[in-house]
């Protein structure tokens, strides 16, 4: 069941023009399902997309994944050490070599290094050994209906129709809880948008093809901001004085500065100035592990928007570029997960918009944690400490 080349660009068209269809959320399921309805035949769904779309039910395990992400409450090095496994490390390996032709063609055509893609590769479905048994169409339907964050899966539905009403999937195509497909887990937008066929047979398919897999996900990273050949972190040793105030990952400086301020390669040796900027990365603080982290690292963010999973993936790629492991170093201790929501909420009290309330270290939560850190004259290092708890 796979998509020809022929019909992808005119699909895609098809979905995007559609007329917009405001994003109601919650209420009678099955009346909210006929404003979807109306939508996918605004867009050119046939028959075979509808009834699928006629077929679709809500999935309370979705909303429980969606609910309970609690992985990401670990932290960094928690996190790192228990997806940058050695499985990971050697498929990869093996991975980069069978495929090294099709990588190379991928970075001669959007730029994107080949340690790039096998990292999200890996990440995600670990190399498409595990790509997910979550009905996609239940899930996008769930997600949409839910009032928690539907502006981000009601978009997918009608390319998701799209895609069943063509024979690209079945209609009880499975993946992720979230509603991708696929070995690097792609939404159905990006597959109608950016598929690419890898090995010449005329078809995109991103389950089953791994050279399809691995254009695809060089042309949706480059789609994302990706600057062609250019790095995305670096591991560094940070002095004991630095100015604090000037890390994070937005406030990104030449080389030649960080350098001045004493930041070297992890062995000690100077930094090479490449000629480019970058921030500096220090997702457990001041005393932990620390990265230059250049404009290429944003894409992670896109890919995922946790930090200690785009971290992560940009470390698994570094790892299978050749770097070593990482200096966890003796970072301060942190916070439990009912100190982060007791910290938190007293940012939130102070007028910070940390998102939910949920115990988790997101990006909003670092930049509020950095300014109060700030205003208490404490190192701006946007790790939350009981010392910062006590004092707020």
């Amino acid at each position: 069941m796979r998509l020809r080349l022929e019909i992808l660009a005119a699909l895609f068209l098809a979905a995007t023009a559609a007329p917009a269809v405001a994003q109601q959320c919650g209420g009678d399921f099955e009346a909210w399902k006929q404003g979807v309805t109306a939508e996918a035949k605004n867009a050119g769904v046939g028959t075979a997309g509808l009834e699928a779309l006629e077929t679709a039910a809500l999935d309370g395990k979705v909303l429980a994944r969606d609910r309970g992400q609690g992985v990401f409450t670990q932290t960094f090095i928690e996190f790192s050490n228990r997806m940058i496994s050695a499985y990971r490390l050697k498929q990869g390996a093996v991975i980069l070599k069978k495929y090294a032709d099709v990588f190379a063609r991928a970075d001669r055509e959007f730029g994107v290094q080949a340690p790039v893609i096998a990292a999200f590769w890996a990440l995600e479905t670990d190399f498409g050994a595990v790509q997910g048994d979550f009905q996609t169409l239940n899930a996008l339907v769930t997600l949409s209906h839910d009032c928690r964050r539907p502006q981000l899966f009601r978009p997918q539905i009608v390319p998701l129709l799209t895609l069943i009403d063509r024979g690209v999937v079945p209609a009880d195509v499975t993946g992720a809880w979230a509603g991708e497909i696929g070995q690097t887990q792609m939404l159905p937008s990006d597959y109608l948008g950016r598929g690419v066929d890898g090995d010449g047979d005329e078809v995109i398919d991103l389950r089953g093809s791994a050279p399809d897999v691995i254009m695809t996900t060089a042309n949706k990273i480059i789609s994302r901001g990706w600057k062609r050949d250019q790095p995305w972190i670096e591991e560094v040793r940070v002095p004991d004085d630095l100015p604090w105030d000037q890390t994070g990952r937005t406030n990104k400086l030449p080389l030649t500065q960080w350098a001045q301020w004493g930041v070297t390669n992890p062995n000690g040796m100077p930094l090479v100035d490449n000629g480019l900027k970058a921030g500096l990365a220090l997702p457990m603080g001041r005393k932990g592990p620390a990265f230059l982290v250049y404009d290429n690292f944003d894409v992670y963010l896109e890919w995922n928007q946790s930090f200690t999973y785009a971290l992560t993936a940009a470390n698994l790629a570094a790892r299978l570029a050749g770097a070593p492991q990482f200096d966890p170093r003796n970072p301060e201790p942190g916070l439990n997960g009912d100190q982060m929501r007791a910290l938190q909420t007293k940012l939130e009290a102070r007028g910070y918009d940390v998102g939910t309330v949920d115990g988790i270290l997101g990006t909003n939560t670092r930049e509020a944690i950095r300014k109060e850190q700030m205003r208490l004259s404490l190192p701006v290092d946007g790790w939350p400490t009981p010392e910062l708890l006590a004092k707020l």
